[in-house]
This record gives structure tokens, sequence and C-alpha cells, in this order.
């Protein structure tokens, strides 16, 4: 059900119990604070869990993104869309092993592409906490661009950055 996407560098998959170690650790660090962290392992467990079924609810979810040369686990990035979002989004959280190198912009841009050319989506979204720099930068990195704040429930304040519409992709040539 969940297909397999390629990129120059990368592989996007189906997230696999392979990968929950490393979910686990991501979890444990500071690192995870945007997304909902730090947490348990048991509490990951759930986390990684709702990412995998997301795809069951919603018929889309995040991708595992593997480096391809050297089989890497880097993190999960995709389309989500879950309850007390404002509307879908392309989000992303991407390990410090694979930081640095262009790995989330890269999965990030064929993900969105997915979402345009395969789901119909003609447009996302990404919530962003506004302390959370590199997200914003990534996004903006993406062609996103900072449209109004949100006010979520759990998380507090964020930022909504909308993504160029599939057409005006398009035009500038770009995915």
């Amino acid at each position: 059900m969940i297909p397999t996407l390629e990129t120059e560098r990368l592989i996007l998959r189906a997230p696999s119990q392979s990968d929950f170690d490393a979910e686990a650790e991501f979890y444990a660090s500071a690192r995870s604070g945007f997304v909902g962290g730090p947490l348990e392992r048991d509490q990951a467990w759930r986390v990684f869990a709702t990412m995998i079924g997301h795809w069951s609810l919603r018929g889309f979810g995040h991708f595992a993104v593997e480096e391809r040369d050297t089989g890497l686990y880097c993190g999960l990035v995709g389309p989500w869309f879950p309850e007390g979002w404002p509307e879908p989004e392309i989000g992303w959280s991407i390990h410090a092993r694979a930081e640095g190198r262009g790995i989330a912009r890269e999965a990030a841009a064929r993900a969105r592409r997915y979402v345009y050319e395969e789901l119909g989506w003609t447009t996302a979204i990404s919530l962003i906490d506004p302390q959370n720099l590199r997200s914003i930068a990534l996004a903006e990195r993406l062609g996103a661009v900072y449209e109004s704040d949100y006010q979520h429930v759990r998380y507090g304040l964020m930022g909504i950055y909308r993504h160029p519409s599939p057409d005006s992709l398009a035009a500038q040539g770009a995915a």
C-alpha cells in the first residue's frame, strides 16, 4: 500500500520495524522537541506506530528516508494530516546523522511532488514551531512562504508555511 519513491540519492519507502531503534533514539533526544519529544522508548513506539497507521487511515503518510548508496536510515518525511491540523502538510523529522547534506530538502521535494502528482493535492503547508529555525529555513528553501499563525491545542503557536502550488512549480520548472 505504501509506494516507494526515489531521488538521485534517496529511497523513500515504507517505515519498517528495523527503523524503530533509530526513531527511539531520535525521540529520546532534545532534537525531537519540535515534534512532541523527548519521549521514552514505549512512547516513541506509539508515535512510530501512529506514523504507519496514518497510511491506513488517510491513504498517505510519512516515508522512511534511506540513503541509496549507504542504506543509512535518515528519518521520516512526507504528507501528514493528523486530527487537530488545519490542513494537510508536508512534514519532516531528519536525524542528526543525516543533517546538513540536503537530504531533508531532497526528500521533502520528492514527497511534495508525490502529493501533487499522485494524490492530486493543489496546495500543501508545513506547520512549524516559530523557534524551529532550521525547519523554517528548509521550508523557505522549498519555496514555502509564511502565511499565518496557528494555535495548536497541544503544541501552542505554530507558523503555517504555504508551499508553491503545482502550477507555480511547473512554471518554475521545479518539483
